[in-house]
């Protein structure tokens, strides 16, 4: 079975044709060309702005030209993520999508429904004649998944509505009504490679295959990070045996939790046999730790290498390895205010040798309260700079404060209950939307987020439920004719 085979069929097909785009973030090129072909070829009215983003507007069925305009809202790009050995290029390849039971899910890579789905929903309701709604508005902004680079360069007027739905959410049954604010600090230090003792026996040792997954979504399930997990292990090992590094390098993306890091490190040879007794030991003990988290199928592996002419200078190694040891990651605080809501977290995303003279370290920091979150950032600061790297900051964000009088909120949920005969979770999230930077630009709008059921995002595990999908269509849709109605 194809996804063009499925129900509803219009948003699938939608669906089926963003896959074949390339769309990583910061590459969009093809998408936004794409979004302004479809709309030429659909005589749909399209517009582009100076950073990429794009709009499209369909007029009010009839009866319903003076109802208030509704903005449809979904990022273009996607994040890049693949399994180990599996050969796609993000930049020219197609998703492959596969039916799966209940489930949509790609072949080793990302499937981008995150924000594809969302995008997908705003096309088809261009394209349905037989929908009841006032005028529409689409717009698909770019790079959301890092520096929210569309919603900061929205100017005045290229979007006039005052009701927005944005289309970004991963749970059927949830309205959000507001989410937390971000930071990314990058730590670069310097470093230098010098001649390798000898009487060395060169080993590579890496973490594989760990679920990884949203660091705001998902930074509260205990999931290991690869990177700090790898540097605990070198820091450890360090202490007992005096080991050298040759090469680190762990994770990719500020928004997603490691899945797969290594090092290729130098032991003595005296201490050989103890060093495999102790990493036998290590790989049990963090196996344990993380059972209910991780399940069974992540690896701790250690394989002989060749030996290396050349490690990092003794010195700035141990420094790097105990900063990332010791930088927060994880959920550092919870919200006072909602109960259950994780306030503020770090994520610990990536070490990178990224020149011959450069190691890069990048951490992502969250929270609904934007003092809490440049705390965090400053003190992750404070720890990299201590051991002489050179630290700045990018892609901040603010938080979508909540609303619980909103009017479009109060459609919603009774739309959802009068579709489902239950009550919807109205809720914000510990993850970062657009809505924020929006409202700044926007103060009058009024906005709600939601959208069918998404698991695993921000890692090759992921996968859309097929249900949830029709369900998300009868809630927008209904939603769109009570808007025009109101």
């Amino acid at each position: 079975m194809k996804i063009t085979d499925l129900e509803p069929k219009l948003i699938w097909e939608c669906f089926d044709e963003i896959t074949k785009v390339p769309r990583p973030t910061h590459h969009l090129d093809k998408m936004r060309e794409f979004l302004v072909d479809w709309a030429n070829r659909h005589n749909i009215e399209v517009h582009t702005d100076k950073v990429g983003n794009v709009m499209m507007r369909k007029p009010a069925t009839p009866g319903h030209e003076d109802a208030p305009v509704v903005i449809l809202q979904g990022h273009q790009d996607m994040v890049a993520e693949k399994r180990p050995g599996i050969e796609h290029d993000f930049l020219t390849d197609p998703i492959i999508t596969v039916v799966e039971g209940d489930w949509v899910r790609a072949e080793g890579t990302t499937l981008g429904a995150d924000n594809g789905m969302g995008c997908a929903a705003a096309m088809a309701v261009l394209l349905d004649e037989n929908l009841e709604h006032g005028p529409i508005e689409c717009l698909f902004t770019v790079d959301e998944e890092q520096g929210l680079i569309g919603a900061n360069g929205l100017e005045p007027g290229f979007v006039t509505g005052d009701i927005l739905l944005n289309l970004d959410s991963e749970e059927m049954g949830q309205l959000v009504i507001g989410c937390a604010g971000g930071k990314v600090t990058i730590a670069s230090l310097p470093y230098y490679m010098e001649d390798a003792v000898a009487g060395q026996i060169f080993h590579r040792v890496a973490f594989r295959n760990l679920k990884g997954g949203h660091s705001g979504m998902e930074i509260g399930l205990g999931r290991a990070n690869a990177n700090q997990q790898l540097c605990r292990f070198l820091w450890e090992a360090d202490q007992k045996f005096g080991i050298s590094i040759a090469e680190i390098d762990g994770g990719n993306l500020a928004n997603a939790i490691p899945r797969d890091s290594h090092a290729v490190i130098g032991v003595p040879s005296e201490h050989e046999d103890e060093f495999h007794q102790f990493a036998d030991e290590f790989d049990k003990m963090v196996h344990a730790e993380f059972l209910a988290a991780e399940g069974r199928d992540f690896s701790f592996e250690v394989t002989e290498e060749a030996a290396r002419d050349k490690v990092i200078n003794k010195a700035i190694s141990h420094s790097l390895v105990s900063a990332v040891f010791a930088c927060p990651n994880g959920v550092q605080g919870m919200s006072l205010a909602i109960p259950g809501l994780i306030e503020t977290s770090c994520n610990l995303a990536s070490v990178k040798m990224v020149s011959a003279d450069r190691i890069e370290v990048t951490v992502h920091q969250r929270s609904s309260v934007d003092s809490r979150r440049d705390e965090i950032a400053d003190r992750v600061k404070a720890l990299f700079s201590m051991i002489g790297a050179d630290v700045a900051f990018d892609d901040a964000y603010v938080g979508w404060a909540p609303n619980p009088d909103s009017k479009v909120l109060k459609i919603a949920e009774q739309s959802f209950e009068d579709l489902f005969h239950h009550k919807p979770k109205v809720e914000a999230l510990h993850a970062g939307l657009e809505c924020g930077l929006f409202l700044e630009k926007m103060p009058n709008l009024d906005m709600v987020s939601f959208g069918p059921t998404l698991k695993d995002i921000h890692s090759p595990n992921e996968k859309a439920n097929i249900a949830s999908v029709g369900e998300f269509w009868k809630l927008l849709t209904d939603m769109l004719r009570r808007l025009a109605e109101a």
